[in-house]
């Protein structure tokens, strides 16, 4: 309360003060940087409309401006952020390469962004040593590990394996997983098995660029890693072990194979389907096959154990999906395994069984543009995966070359690019964010994030390997479709891949830099049993929908949470980098 007296002078400079402390404005920019030639977006956040309607790209090293452009008409989020204001900063034509941060001046006050760097193949330059280096110490080899997993039970038997090797799953969590969330059907992602097969194109599509960068090597050392820990977990029966869990038990003799129910619930359901893990486990087995290089397996053994794995879930794939129906993760994961064996062999039988899911994948295309993930009218949608069926048939048309054949796919990769441009523009969307569209409570509606209410029953987290995944369809789909120089959906499709890239790496309503010791503000460092946790080249989880709102709407981020739930936001997770590894890879000029 104002005391009676108080000079009204001084009132109007308290008012002032608080008025412009309110308006301050916020600077959202990817805290890494760009390639010259790509899309270069920033954004700003203001109260109102922007009294100085132009910014500045100033060089570090000088101090001095180096290019001055307009900001873009305001644009608002309202289900985001009510009352606040967006503008674009775009910079696009600005490819001098330096080290820089972006300045927009407001009442004599200047306000400045994060720093970022412009430089040819910047962002795999500067993470992929550190996305491998994440993976390294992610593998499950301190003693307590091998000790436990040389001889470990499967749940509900007395029978014992040596499953040694692998990748802890995530900063707060040490079992290991071909895929998680296999008794909701539609949600399993691909976690071990992508993981492998990323490091593995990566290796193969810039291989004289990771020469060039010092780092070939101990990639490709990460990636015979793990094929070493998939033909471990080949059973003798010809399927892959889906799970070693730690029932998040410090004692490590505690570890079982195990397939999960809700809550941790754990089953002698452990054997993996195409959509649990397999396929793609076919999948990076088949092709690092081709490298002649052995692990501690040799070439052949990797070869025959993808072939092994196929021909046994030709008979018993249903057996092991838990409603006893394939849908669309079975297709898109099973078309990468057949793909994989195609390239590897040759054979005229994988040939036949790649245009077999091809088509399944094909079918399930809609008018509206995107895939159906059952029979019904279910759209598909998914938090970790949702590029991979694009990212499939991309990889399916490196060695198909019948006409009609090549044609069918790249219809259906074109419809759903359109798509995913569609339903991320057709609202005021100023930082690009990727939405989707999703069943919920019997009707189809679009949202930025997933459902909470999902067949799941719990779990929902923030999406940064769908974005990456996304970004790696926009880019590597493009290439199929072979556009012409400057055509207009060319360029829609690299904004939109550029943007999703950004956000992960800061430019989000956050500022947050998800990308653990890259930029300037970092979620706080999670521990895990072994001496595992949070480490440089990791991503965590991300921004989610607002907690409390079961179709997603809103927006939520969290750092510290009673309970212990900021997992759902600042958890590192395997597949968050292995997506951001072919994404990045996916943009390297040769």
């Amino acid at each position: 309360m104002v005391k009676t007296g108080t000079p009204l002078k001084f009132l109007a400079v308290v008012f002032l003060i608080s008025v412009f402390a309110y308006s301050q404005p916020s600077i959202y920019v990817n805290q890494i940087g760009f390639d010259p030639k790509s899309p270069k977006i920033a954004l700003i956040e203001y109260n109102s409309k922007l009294p100085n309607t132009s910014f500045d790209i100033i060089d570090i090293s000088s101090q001095k401006a180096v290019f001055n452009a307009a900001v873009g008409s305001p644009e608002s989020i309202d289900e985001w952020k009510p009352r606040k204001l967006f503008f674009k900063a775009d910079f696009s034509s600005f490819q001098t390469p330096g080290n820089y941060k972006i300045t927009i001046k407001i009442a004599s006050q200047t306000y400045s962004s994060a720093t970022f760097s412009i430089e040819e193949n910047i962002l795999a330059k500067r993470t992929i040593s550190s996305i491998v280096h994440y993976y390294n110490k992610q593998r499950a080899n301190t003693p307590e590990e091998l000790e436990a997993d040389k001889n470990i039970l499967l749940y509900g038997s007395t029978k014992k394996v040596d499953v040694r090797g692998g990748w802890c799953d995530a900063s707060g969590d040490v079992s290991k997983y071909f895929s998680h969330l296999a008794y909701a059907n539609f949600v399993s992602p691909q976690q071990t098995p992508l993981v492998t097969w990323s490091l593995i194109n990566t290796s193969e599509t810039i291989s004289k660029k990771l020469v060039q960068w010092n780092i070939k090597n101990s990639l490709d050392n990460e990636a015979l890693w793990g094929a070493d820990y998939m033909m471990r977990c080949l059973s003798d029966e010809d399927y892959f072990y889906m799970i070693v869990f730690s029932y998040f038990d410090k004692n490590p003799a505690a570890r079982r194979i195990v397939g999960l129910h809700a809550n941790s619930v754990t089953t002698d359901e452990y054997q993996s389907a195409f959509r649990e893990g397999a396929g793609m486990a076919i999948a990076a087995l088949a092709r690092i096959s081709q490298w002649k290089k052995n692990g501690e397996f040799t070439s052949q053994q990797y070869l025959d154990g993808a072939k092994r794995a196929y021909a046994h879930l030709l008979k018993y794939n249903t057996k092991y999906d838990d409603d006893g129906k394939e849908n669309i993760i079975d297709e898109y994961c099973a078309l990468m395994g057949a793909t994989e064996l195609w390239i590897a062999t040759n054979d005229n039988f994988y040939k036949e069984e790649s245009r077999k899911w091809a088509h399944k994948l094909e079918n399930r295309m809609t008018d509206k543009g995107w895939f159906k993930s059952n029979d019904g009218n279910r759209p598909f949608w998914h938090a970790a995966d949702a590029g991979l069926p694009i990212v499939a048939l991309t990889r399916y048309l490196k060695k198909e070359t019948d006409t009609k054949e090549r044609n069918a796919a790249t219809m259906v990769i074109k419809k759903a690019l359109d798509y995913n441009l569609a339903v991320t523009n057709n609202v005021s969307n100023p930082f690009g964010y990727a939405r989707q569209s999703f069943l919920f409570q019997g009707k189809i509606k679009d949202g930025f994030f997933i459902p909470h209410e999902n067949e799941t029953g719990w779990w929902w987290q923030g999406e940064n390997a769908r974005l990456a995944s996304l970004s790696t369809a926009a880019v590597e789909g493009a290439k199929v479709l072979s556009f012409k120089k400057n055509d207009s959906n060319k360029k829609s499709l690299d904004l939109f891949a550029s943007q999703q890239l950004s956000w992960i790496l800061g430019c989000n309503p956050y500022s947050v830099c998800f990308m653990y010791e890259f930029g300037e503000k970092n979620v706080p460092y999670m521990h895990s049993n072994y001496g595992h946790g949070s480490e440089k080249g990791g991503i965590s989880n991300g921004v989610t929908g607002k907690e409390g709102n079961p179709d997603g709407s809103g927006i939520d981020f969290k750092m510290d949470v009673e309970g212990n739930d900021e997992w759902r936001w600042t958890e590192q997770w395997i597949p968050h980098s292995a997506w951001f590894l072919q994404a990045i890879t996916a943009t390297v000029e040769p």
